[in-house]
Parts: C-alpha cells; structure tokens; sequence
C-alpha cells in the first residue's frame, strides 16, 4: 500500500477511476456496435472493457480499498448516502436551473436509485452471516434495484417488467 498522500497515491486514485470509466465507456460502446450489426466491433469492445476491470481491480487491492465484506457493505452505504442527500441534489438544482432536462431526468433517477441501494446494503449488513437467498432484478432505464422479482412497472421510471434484468 503507498505512502497515505504520496502521489503514487493519486496516481492509483486517478488511474483507478480512469479505468472504471473506460469499462462502463466500453460496455456502452459495445452495446452500441452489437445494435449496428458489428458484433465483432462489440467483442472487441467487451473484451477491452473485461481488461480495464481487471486493471481498475488490481489498482484498487493496492490501494488497501478492498476489505472484509462488512467494512466494505460500509463504504458502500457511506458513498451511496453522499449519492443520495448532497450529490445528485445538488446536480438535479443545477441541471433544473441551467433548463437541461435530460440531465436532470438522469440525475433523478439515479439519486432515487442510490436510496434504494443504500437500504439495501444495510439491510445486507444486517443480516450478514445468515446466507439468505434473494433475487435482485434491476431496471434497464432507470437502474431501480427491487428484491423478490421485479413489479409489473418500475416506480421509477414506469417501462414494463420486461424492462427488468435478473441478476445472477
């Protein structure tokens, strides 16, 4: 683990967050190409997006970021609560104020999102160690999280069940 400050610190952060961008740039740029008919071009851009994940990993375990699953379900719920009371605010007043609708639709979404996962992680920290089964589907729009099987239309954004991916 470096020097708390050091710029190889920084370095890591930046080069952490960096390669985060490019899997979720990638991932969108192959779901993309797939819609074109190149799937070749999807492949490629999925294969590059798996790297940057193991890229992004690996700075993040050298950082000392990655720790036992309680202290990291904390982590979680500390970044999604900062999501979700100051965060995503503060955009969804800017985004209204400067009239920039889609943006403003997107940052609703995502701060009634982050709620939803911050309670959800809490409620994993509560049980943690009881090893209860439980399906989690999420919203292709939206991004709502809901546990049990998805509604017959998201709260949130209003598509159809259909709309919703079970994740595994």
């Amino acid at each position: 683990m470096p020097l708390p400050g050091s710029q190889t610190e920084k370095n890591l952060q930046e080069a952490f967050a960096g390669e985060s961008q490019a899997n979720r740039r990638y991932l969108a740029f192959a779901k993309k190409a797939e819609e074109e008919g190149y799937k070749q071009v999807a492949k490629l851009f999925r294969a590059a997006a798996e790297a940057e994940t193991v890229h992004a990993h690996a700075h993040l375990r050298v950082l000392g970021e990655v720790k036992s699953t309680k202290e990291n379900l904390q982590v979680a719920i500390g970044g999604e609560t900062h999501e979700f009371k100051s965060m995503y605010p503060e955009f969804i007043a800017k985004a209204k104020e400067e009239a920039l609708k889609p943006a403003e639709t997107t940052f609703d979404y995502a701060n009634q999102v982050e709620k939803i996962h911050a309670a959800l992680y809490q409620k994993a920290l509560e049980s943690l160690g009881k090893n209860e089964e439980v399906d989690y589907y999420v919203c292709s729009v939206c991004g709502n999280t809901v546990e049990g099987k998805a509604p017959d239309k998201c709260p949130i954004c209003g598509v159809p069940a259909s709309k919703f991916t079970k994740i595994s």
